[in-house]
């Protein structure tokens, strides 16, 4: 991955951009530390995916979820139940 300077970075923007969106990110270093890592939006690494049904058949939901604790709240809040 290409690390640039922060200088560099302002002088060469609208090319490190393009290279950024075509999947190739680079990191912004400031004296040498880097600092931030730039990267396409649309990029899988970019933690913007999401894993669905991972947990299917592992947990499950029971009918009255709706319902749990229902009396106690009902009571907190100064009902009959």
């Amino acid at each position: 991955m290409q690390t640039v300077n922060i200088h560099e970075a302002k002088t060469h923007l609208s090319r490190l951009v393009e290279q950024a969106a075509k999947g190739e990110p680079f990191v912004i270093a400031r004296a040498g530390k880097p600092l931030v890592k730039v990267m396409a939006l649309d990029s899988p690494s970019a933690g913007q995916t999401r894993r669905l049904g991972f947990l299917t058949g592992e947990i499950s939901i029971p009918e009255d979820f709706d319902a749990l604790g229902s009396q106690e709240i009902e009571h907190l809040f100064g009902g009959e139940g």
